[in-house]
């Protein structure tokens, strides 16, 4: 019952620094990459726990890391294009 709990706390922390933190999209990110793992641990966990296959756990790391991967390529092109990662610097107009 613990472990759900924890996973319970360390989601809403997530998603907590996610809605808090408009700065930087680096920041961002990162909070959105640790919701993933929160979501990864339940699901393994919950499978596990029901003998399933882990199967689909793999599809749901496959996409977690395409989500990944086109997160930084999208801050990568802002930064080249921009200069930073600020999201003040930026004029909706421009993006």
């Amino acid at each position: 019952m613990s472990m759900y709990i924890y996973i319970s706390l360390g989601f809403f922390s997530g998603i907590w620094v996610f809605c808090s933190n408009r700065k930087h999209l680096l920041v961002t990110l990162l909070s959105l990459e640790f919701i993933v793992l929160i979501l990864y641990i339940s699901l393994y966990n919950h499978l596990i726990n029901y003998n399933y296959e882990l199967y689909f756990s793999m599809i749901f790391l496959t996409f977690s890391v395409c989500e990944g991967a086109l997160g930084l390529s999208i801050l990568v092109s802002m930064i080249r294009g921009y200069g930073s990662d600020f999201f003040n610097t930026y004029s909706m107009l421009q993006c």
